[in-house]
C-alpha cells in the first residue's frame, strides 16, 4: 500500500543516464521551486510502461503549466532506461532504483512480477514544493494505469 496522502515524502537521490553520462535525481532538487510528480513502473520495454511514459511525454507542457516535474522511476538499470527513453522518445528523467530503497520508501514494491523478481508497482504522487504528499495511488495491477485526471486535479489545486 502506497504512503498516504498527507505525509511528508521520502528524499532521494538516484541515477539517470543521460548522453553526457550519470545523472543524480533527487525530489530535494524540487522543495521551494516546483511540485512533483512520481511515476512508478514496473520495467522498460514493456508494453503498458511504454504507452504510459510515452502519454506523460506527449502531454508534458500539461505538467509544466501546473508547475510540476515530472519523474520516472523503476528497478531497472539506468543504461537500459536511457536505451529505453531513446528508442521511444521519453522525455522526463528516469531515475534507477536498482536497489529497491526509494520503492520500498515510497512502500510500492511490487513482489516477483511475471516470476522475474521483485519490481517497482505502477504508482503515482503528486508531491508539493514543501515536499508533502498531496495525492497518491497504486494501481490495482502493473496492467492498469494511474488516474492522470487524479494527478492533474491534485497539481491544480496546489497553484
Amino acid at each position: 500500500m502506497a504512503i498516504k496522502v498527507g505525509t511528508k515524502a521520502p528524499d532521494f537521490s538516484l541515477k539517470s543516464k543521460t548522453p553526457t553520462g550519470l545523472v543524480d535525481v533527487k525530489l530535494s532538487d524540487n522543495l521551494g521551486k516546483k511540485n512533483t510528480v512520481l511515476l512508478f513502473f514496473p520495467a522498460a520495454f514493456t508494453s503498458v510502461c511504454t504507452k504510459e511514459l510515452c502519454d506523460i511525454t506527449a502531454g508534458l507542457g500539461q505538467y509544466t503549466g501546473l508547475n510540476a516535474a515530472v519523474i520516472g522511476i523503476s528497478v531497472d538499470t539506468p543504461f537500459a532506461q536511457e536505451a529505453w527513453a531513446q528508442k521511444e522518445k521519453i522525455a522526463i528523467p528516469l531515475a534507477s532504483d536498482l536497489n529497491k530503497t526509494v520503492t520500498r520508501a515510497y512502500d510500492v514494491l511490487f513482489p516477483n512480477l511475471a516470476g522475474i523478481g521483485d519490481t517497482a508497482a505502477r504508482a503515482a504522487f503528486v508531491i508539493d514544493k514543501t515536499g508533502v504528499v498531496r495525492y497518491a495511488e497504486q494501481t490495482p495491477s502493473p496492467k492498469d494505469l494511474p488516474n492522470f485526471a487524479g494527478v492533474q486535479a491534485a497539481l491544480a489545486s496546489l497553484k
